[in-house]
């Protein structure tokens, strides 16, 4: 079994689900993010807009203000991937511009007509994420037929989108949108079945830290703090579907956890 990559949160919004203001500087921001690479991330995910259930736009300008100076601070002190979360185009050619190597795209490169030829024309690597509707209302009435199915498909046609705009296919990544745009019942079928996506060649990015499907577990979890628990049940149960990238607020319990899942693996492999 190998291990997947971990990918650190630096969430630079006000409002976000979790952990919305706590890094209200750049240089906050910044040292957060070493300390998450210290704790064992592989790669950091700077956002500068919250997409939670019901989180309104935020205006280009202050997205931007938000993300490029942490962008850049983290490259003059780290080499490693960095991924800017963004719905936009203009969001994301600066700050690959500044030192980001990845584009993670809640709207699969939905949100605009320009996305898809703007990621080929960055040349970086692509995050296509499955939302249904859009974060201010897709948590209303979440329905499918078959959530797993609609899922790749819709993901799938997505890629296809992509690769005829000029994104080259080993660019592109696959998340099935844990939490957006579906119930319960939808996101534990995605974790159960993330080997359809897996199935489909194209490397899967999982996320699911701290988010509310945990409360819906248990109820006592109200608080997103209090919620490391199911997030571990979730990374690891996605790292044993083979998924790429877990992307996590809490480095380094996840590295440990996944590390002593994979020793056991390596036990069980063997025959031991």
């Amino acid at each position: 079994m190998t291990r997947p990559r971990v990918m650190g949160i630096v969430n630079l919004t006000p409002d976000s689900f979790s952990d919305g203001g706590q890094l209200a500087t750049v240089e906050a921001a910044i040292a957060h993010g070493l300390r998450l690479v210290e704790q064992g991330a592989d790669m950091l995910d700077v956002g500068g807009e919250s997409t939670r259930p019901g989180a309104e736009p935020v205006d280009g300008t202050e997205e931007l203000a938000r993300v490029l100076p942490v962008i850049a601070g983290l490259r003059a002190r780290w080499d490693g991937p960095i991924s800017i979360d963004t719905l936009k185009p203009v969001v994301a050619r600066a700050s690959v511009a500044a030192g980001a190597t990845m584009w993670n795209d809640v709207s699969a490169l939905g949100a605009s007509p320009d996305s898809p030829a703007v990621a080929a024309e960055l040349g970086c690597d692509v995050v296509l994420m499955h939302m249904q509707g859009e974060p201010r209302t897709m948590q209303v009435d979440p329905r499918y037929n078959d959530v797993v199915t609609e899922v790749r498909d819709a993901l799938l046609h997505r890629a296809g989108v992509a690769m005829a705009a000029g994104v080259a296919r080993e660019r592109i990544w696959l998340d099935p949108g844990i939490g957006f745009g579906k119930t319960l019942a939808h996101n534990l079928a995605l974790v159960a079945n993330l080997s359809a996506l897996v199935e489909t060649g194209f490397p899967v990015l999982f996320g699911a830290s701290r988010k509310r499907m945990i409360q819906t577990v248990d109820t006592s979890a109200t608080d997103p703090l209090d919620r490391l628990g199911g997030s571990l049940a979730l990374a690891l149960e996605a790292a044993r579907r083979s998924a790429s990238i877990i992307r996590v607020h809490d480095v380094r319990e996840t590295v440990q956890a996944l590390k002593v899942q994979a020793a056991v693996s390596q036990q069980i492999e063997a025959g031991l």
